[in-house]
């Protein structure tokens, strides 16, 4: 439902003023006050100074992301203050959120030596540091900091609560404990979010929920009348130069002002030197949810670094050799043309495609908290009429990409491949050879995959869903060496890896070039 937008400057005003009168020693070796920023004071002015056709306050939740040292928490903590002093509201209750005690401690002792700056404020204020909570005398509402560990679901009547950190929840018992129903009985009642990236490589917590549906509200792709957003970080998926100072700046409000420039100087330095380093200045530095997955099988960086500067049209005709990974009913289905060195390009060169059944996606979406439907609206992904994948419209892909390219073979797992075939032309049935999904049948592609992507002598088009399950990859290893990839060991779904491996195992015994396997001696043909 479409909300009548108002704009009451008097009513942002005042609440921009009463969090500046609010001080915060900085540093105790410089004495350096916190003051409201000005992009805290934009955030401050449209989320009390928007309100709807009601005259009340537009905004119910608040998401806020921004990469640590931008004083995120200094907010956190005078916007409690404000609901606990300034919102007019009688026995208020008002709460601040974290994962553990020492975060939520963090945020209370902020508002606290904020408190101790302040005169007419510290006259009115009863002060409890055994149990986190500051009462204001004359509204007589309550502030308290609480932590997953230890919070009361009863009785709770939330007139604005503040979630920092959110990605470090352990769960989600407190954030759906905290916004459900809570707040019914005040008039307006405000949820925020105050957060950093996280890093969360199973895209499973309610930070990366939250976190998307943010993105989603700030992108347009969904409307949320209730809901303000704003991210300052970089994608998941950005391959740009995280060395440009002038992306510092972007991402970071406060660089210049909170965060010393010579510090992320230093901190980029390592970064180039160290893979480890890397993913800290992404992730702490540039806001990036982080998922490098080195304990799984090759780290995302390398399908970064490999992503070439060509399209998919500059391939036709040109010879391939097509590996695929045949769904069960409901999974994702997926083909990827691998091309060998040409005339044209001296690398391997491959390309994804994936299906998934239209009926079941917006499902899949919210359970596998995964942009199933963007990608479909962008191309990277195809969406089939129905519950399941369908073979006919399968049948048509591959058809096509037999003619569109130069197909030599089509390498597959047995389970399901005599139907898929039933539906294509002879021409195009007698191109199939099945490698069987075991150790034996797949470990020499996996193990020249792992060559080639450390060598570079392999790229890929741009591709999301791609990237997605390159990341989410898992290896098993038996006492040979064998290596297989295990989908019940994977995070989320692997489905254009496992066709880019079948392609691989394939493609390697019919070519004529050196494999992994002939600097032991073992030349493979056949």
């Amino acid at each position: 439902m479409a909300v009548c937008v108002n704009i009451d400057k008097e009513r942002a005003e005042y609440a921009i003023r009463f969090i500046e009168s609010l001080k915060h020693v900085k540093s105790p070796w410089t004495g350096k006050l916190f003051n409201l920023l000005p992009w805290q004071r934009d955030f401050v002015y449209d989320v009390y100074g928007t309100l709807d056709e009601t005259r009340r306050r537009q905004y119910q939740y608040c998401y806020l992301e921004v990469p640590k040292k931008n004083g995120k928490s200094e907010l956190g903590a005078a916007i409690a203050l404000y609901h606990t002093y300034a919102d007019g509201e009688q026995y208020g209750e008002i709460y601040s959120c974290a994962a553990d005690r020492a975060q939520a401690s963090f945020v209370f002792d902020v508002a606290v030596a904020m408190i101790d700056q302040n005169p007419m404020l510290k006259k009115r204020t009863k002060l409890t540091i055994s149990q986190h909570t500051i009462t204001d005398k004359v509204s007589h509402s309550v502030y308290k900091a609480v932590s997953s560990e230890a919070y009361s679901k009863h009785g709770l009547n939330v007139s604005a609560c503040i979630f920092d950190e959110l990605h470090a929840q352990p769960n989600r018992e407190l954030w759906d404990v905290m916004t459900s129903y809570s707040g019914d009985a005040r008039n307006e009642p405000l949820w925020y979010v105050i957060t950093t990236a996280g890093d969360d490589a199973d895209r499973k917590s309610v930070g990366w929920e939250i976190h998307e549906k943010a993105s989603k509200i700030i992108s347009g792709d969904i409307v949320e009348p209730r809901w303000y957003a704003k991210i300052w970080g970089i994608p998941p998926e950005f391959n740009g130069d995280i060395y440009d100072e002038a992306l510092w700046y972007e991402v970071n409000p406060s660089l210049g002002i909170t965060i010393d420039i010579e510090k992320v100087r230093q901190a980029a330095q390592s970064a180039q030197n160290n893979e480890a380093e890397e993913r800290l200045f992404r992730w702490l530095r540039l806001n990036q949810w982080v998922a490098l997955k080195r304990i799984g099988w090759l780290p995302i960086t390398l399908w970064d670094k490999t992503e070439g500067d060509w399209n998919p049209d500059d391939l036709l005709g040109e010879r391939c050799y097509v590996g695929l990974d045949l769904s069960s009913t409901t999974d994702l289905t997926a083909a990827v043309p691998i091309f060998p060195p040409s005339d044209k390009h001296k690398d391997w060169r491959f390309i994804t495609q994936t299906w998934i059944p239209e009926a079941s996606m917006k499902e899949r979406c919210l359970k596998d908290h995964v942009q199933y439907d963007a990608w479909v609206k962008n191309g990277y992904m195809e969406a089939t009429p129905g519950n399941v994948v369908d073979y006919g419209l399968l049948a048509a892909g591959l058809d096509a990409m037999n003619k569109r390219y130069k197909v030599i073979n089509y390498f597959c797992d047995p389970w399901r491949l005599e139907y898929l075939k039933q539906l294509l032309p002879p021409e195009v049935q007698e191109k199939f050879i099945e490698i069987p999904q075991t150790m034996a049948g797949t470990s020499c592609g996996i193990k020249e995959a792992e060559r080639m992507f450390l060598a570079g002598e392999i790229s890929h088009a741009h591709d999301p869903v791609g990237r997605w399950s390159f990341g989410n990859a898992r290896v098993s290893i038996d006492g040979n060496e064998n290596k297989k990839l295990m989908k019940n060991l994977s995070i989320e779904r692997i489905d254009p890896t496992m066709a880019l491996v079948d392609a691989l195992s394939g493609a390697i015994k019919m070519e004529p070039r050196r494999s992994v396997y002939e600097t032991r001696g073992l030349r493979v043909v056949g």
